[in-house]
């Protein structure tokens, strides 16, 4: 069976392209720059790492880049510190709010959502993208969303009109895996690189336990879809199967409980959540930039 080919990028070249974006939309939107939530996470640190980059090479114009942290109660003191450091880091202008009150606020409308973690946790995304919508429109700057292809356009592992809602999607071209190799090229501590990833709305919630599988999984079903294989050629293929028998075992191992019992499962829950993920793009399709990316 032959290979499923995966991209590979010039980490110059692309954080070049990816720059040129972001500044054709704030020239476009005739904005003074972007504001962009801070999770201490990887996709955030990398998505305003780039966009710092590329602001810093302007002279013919001024952008500023703004970070804000808007943690609940849920979100770890770790994470504000990450994000607060990746801040500093990045020498940008970052506040820090919390959103408890105005989440607590939502219990006079919608007491439904506090019985359930979904949905509350959901509504804590809708709730952050508010405060930051707001904050960009009154500094007359448009929000950078921090979603990955995998999780954005690959699955759809976001809340609609939550963190979905921005204006530009920097980093909506790259796989986990290049992003997490693009944070390493500019120079994100180790920490951050190799962060386990969680979406912060719900107590000891992270990706992989949401999912059954990680990135690396959601990367080789979408890449080979695109390639061609079918739907049984991907359940036996050579390059994914090892890596969904690793990754069940390991989930069984952590959590004491079964999410999937065969590849065949993890392969169509994939692809479902790939479908998913299109019916959100037709509501809500933030423009992202066209890079070189090289298969092999």
């Amino acid at each position: 069976m032959k290979s499923i080919k995966l991209a590979r990028m010039d980490c110059e070249k692309v954080s070049g392209e990816i720059g040129d974006f972001v500044i054709g939309q704030v020239t476009y939107t005739r904005t003074t720059g972007c504001v962009v939530g801070l999770s201490g996470g990887v996709d955030s640190s990398t998505t305003a790492a780039l966009i710092k980059r590329a602001f810093d090479r302007q002279t013919a114009a001024k952008y500023e880049l703004v970070g804000y942290i808007l943690p609940s109660n849920l979100n770890k003191q770790g994470d504000i510190k990450d994000a607060e450091e990746v801040a500093r880091y990045l020498g940008i202008r970052c506040e820090t709010h919390s959103i408890e009150k105005q989440v607590e606020a939502f219990r006079a409308t919608n007491p439904e959502a506090f019985e359930s973690i979904f949905h509350k946790g959901n509504m804590i995304s809708r709730v952050r993208a508010n405060v930051l919508s707001t904050k960009a429109a009154t500094e007359r700057k448009i929000i950078a969303g921090t979603g990955n292809k995998d999780e954005d356009f690959g699955i759809g592992y976001y809340t609609l009109f939550g963190d979905g809602a921005v204006h530009l999607s920097p980093i909506g071209g790259l796989s986990k895996r290049l992003v997490r190799e693009m944070a390493s090229f500019l120079g994100l501590g180790g920490h951050i690189v190799n962060r386990v990833p969680t979406a912060g709305l719900e107590p000891g919630q992270s990706d992989y336990k949401d999912l059954g599988y990680d990135y690396d999984v959601v990367e080789l079903v979408s890449e080979g879809e695109v390639q061609g294989f079918t739907v049984a050629e991907l359940s036996r293929h050579p390059q994914i199967v090892p890596v969904v028998e690793k990754q069940m075992e390991h989930y069984k191992k952590v959590f004491g409980a079964v999410k999937f019992t065969s590849v065949d499962q993890v392969v169509a829950d994939v692809l479902r959540r790939h479908e998913i993920a299109k019916g959100k793009m037709k509501i809500i399709h933030p423009p992202s930039p066209d890079i070189s990316l090289t298969y092999g």
